[in-house]
C-alpha cells in the first residue's frame, strides 16, 4: 500500500512542490529533503541575487576578464547558446540587464530613452564562450539564468527523487513540473491548467504519465498602465513586454525544454504557433483574446 506524501516550499521566489508515494513517510521525507536540498543549492549557485553565486562572479567582470567555470555551468550557458540559435536571438539569457528599466512592483512605465541605453548591453552575440569559460565583452552586460533555472532545478530534483527510490511522484517549481513515474496505480498525474485571466478557473487538465510539463504566460508578473497588460516577458530586440499570447503550455521530455519552448513560443508572437508546430511537442496555447490553440 503506498501513499503520496506532499512537500510544500519556497524557492527562486516562488512557492513549489514535492509529491512522492511510497510505501511509508520516512523514505519520502528523506528522498523530499534530497529533492529540495537540490534545489537549494542550484539557486545558491546561480541566483542573481547572491552575491557569491557564479553568475555574479560572470557579471561582475563583464568587459574585464574571462571567469573560468565548472562542467554543470558549461552546460547551463552553452544551452542557453543553444536556445539563441533556436530562437532566432529571441531567446537571451543577456536580457536581464532589462530588469534595470522594468519594475514590475509598480505600474509605471519606464522611460524609452532608460531602455534604449540598456539595449547595446543585450545580445548574446558579444558573450565569448569557449569549453571551459566565459567573458562578456561589454561592461555592464549582464547573464541572468532565471529563465532556465527553475526548469533545471525541476529536472535534477526530479532525478534525484528516483536515485533516492522513488518510483511515483513529481517536482513542481511553480509550474515547471518534472513526473518521476505514475500514480502507484498506474494512472497519469492530472496538471491543472489555470486560465491567464481567471486564477480560479482551471482551462484544462493535461494527464501526464512521464516527462514535464511547463507553462509560460502574461498573468506571472505584470503591470496594467491605462488598461494595457505589460508582462515580463521581454522581446531583448526592443526591450518592451510581448503581447501576443497570454498563455503557452507544452509537454516535454524534460522540464528544461518544455519551459524553454513555452518562452520561445511567447518570443515569437504571431510565429510562435509556427514555431510550436515544427516540432514534435504537444502544447495548448492561449493568446489575448482568449482564443485556445492546441496539438494533442
Amino acid at each position: 500500500m503506498m501513499d503520496i506524501f506532499r512537500f510544500a516550499f519556497k524557492a527562486m521566489g516562488c512557492g513549489c512542490e514535492v509529491v512522492a508515494a511510497c510505501s511509508g513517510k520516512a523514505l519520502a521525507l528523506s528522498a523530499a529533503e534530497a529533492a529540495m536540498q537540490e534545489v537549494a543549492r542550484i539557486e545558491r549557485k546561480y541566483s542573481r541575487y547572491l552575491s557569491e553565486s557564479v553568475v555574479s562572479t560572470i557579471n561582475a567582470q563583464a568587459g574585464a576578464g574571462r571567469v573560468d567555470c565548472d562542467e554543470e555551468t558549461m552546460h547551463l550557458l552553452h544551452h542557453a547558446a543553444s536556445l539563441y540559435e533556436r530562437s532566432g536571438g529571441l531567446f537571451d539569457v543577456t536580457s536581464g540587464v532589462l530588469r534595470k528599466a522594468w519594475d514590475f512592483n509598480r505600474a509605471v512605465l519606464p522611460e524609452k530613452r532608460v531602455i534604449e541605453s540598456l539595449l547595446p548591453l543585450v545580445g548574446w552575440n558579444m558573450v565569448d564562450l569557449d569549453d571551459s569559460g566565459v567573458r562578456l565583452a561589454r561592461k555592464g552586460m549582464q547573464v541572468d539564468l532565471g529563465g532556465i533555472g527553475k526548469e533545471y532545478a525541476s529536472d535534477r530534483a526530479a532525478e534525484l527523487l528516483y536515485d533516492k527510490g522513488i518510483r511515483h511522484g513529481y517536482v513542481n517549481m511553480a509550474g515547471d513540473i518534472r513526473v518521476v513515474g505514475v500514480k502507484p496505480d498506474g494512472s497519469p498525474w492530472s496538471i491543472g491548467v489555470r486560465s491567464p485571466r481567471d486564477p480560479g478557473k482551471t482551462m484544462a487538465s493535461i494527464p501526464l504519465f512521464s516527462g514535464a510539463l511547463a507553462t509560460s504566460g502574461d498573468y506571472e508578473r505584470f503591470i496594467e498602465v491605462r488598461g494595457r497588460r505589460y508582462s515580463h516577458i521581454l522581446d531583448p530586440h526592443t526591450g518592451y513586454p510581448v503581447s501576443r499570447w497570454s498563455s503557452v503550455t507544452v509537454i516535454a521530455s524534460t522540464a528544461l525544454e518544455a519551459g524553454s519552448s513555452t518562452t520561445i513560443a511567447m518570443l515569437k508572437g504571431e510565429a510562435g504557433l509556427e514555431y510550436l508546430d515544427a516540432t514534435t511537442l504537444k502544447y495548448l496555447a492561449i493568446d489575448t483574446s482568449g482564443s485556445i490553440f492546441y496539438r494533442d
